[in-house]
């Protein structure tokens, strides 16, 4: 078994107005940077360097998320290659009331493994 495969990072937090656009759901800037953190969190501790977004690819928004409801990030590793790793990172709406999740954004993000001049380094030693 990779021992990847069982990595996962997770941050819920509420969607404030200030959070939102006009029509009171999650700016779609806000999302993804919330999901680029949480996966730049799992790719570090996956491999205990600094790492920088290299891609993002196949993002889709699938619902919006509105103002008073919880947004919880979900990232996994899904790939790790020499200098890079692959999270699987979706973003989760849920109701406070009822409980009813929904996914919102889903999409692949690639993070490289750097040194302390900003270039590329091997994920492992």
């Amino acid at each position: 078994m990779n021992p990847y495969e069982s990595m996962v990072e997770r941050r819920t937090q509420l969607v404030f107005p200030e959070d939102a656009n006009v029509l009171g759901s999650l700016f779609g800037g806000k999302a993804v940077a919330m999901m680029d953190e949480v996966g730049a969190i799992l790719a570090m501790r996956a491999c205990r360097k600094a790492v920088v977004t290299a891609s993002i690819a196949q993002l889709d928004f699938k619902e919006p998320i509105r103002v008073g409801e919880f947004v919880e990030v979900v990232a996994r590793i899904v790939k790790v290659g020499r200098t890079s790793v692959t999270a699987q990172v979706e973003l989760w709406a849920e109701e406070p009331a009822s409980g009813r999740r929904r996914l919102s954004t889903a999409g692949s993000f690639i993070f490289v493994a750097v040194d302390e001049h900003g270039k590329p380094t091997p994920v492992h030693d």
